[in-house]
């Protein structure tokens, strides 16, 4: 499995950029466009940011809403 952060679908950029490992390992958006970072390597960030030597990933995607059916 693999993760795809996109900092343009992120509902908080600009809000928590500050805050966000991505941030560090990459430089503040819009020099940023996409990362991919696979299980492994996730599971290690999770571990660096824990130990409080990153932050975290702040990334939060936009949820869809329920679908409403007319009566």
């Amino acid at each position: 499995m693999t993760t795809r952060i996109d900092c343009d679908s992120c509902v908080v950029r600009g809000l928590a950029c500050h805050d966000c490992v991505v941030t560090v390992l990459l430089g503040p958006p819009p020099e940023l466009a996409e990362l991919t970072i696979d299980d492994d390597e996730r599971r290690a960030l999770d571990v660096l940011a824990g130990g409080g030597l990153v932050p975290p990933l702040r990334l939060v995607r936009p949820v869809s809403g329920p679908e409403v059916e007319s009566a």
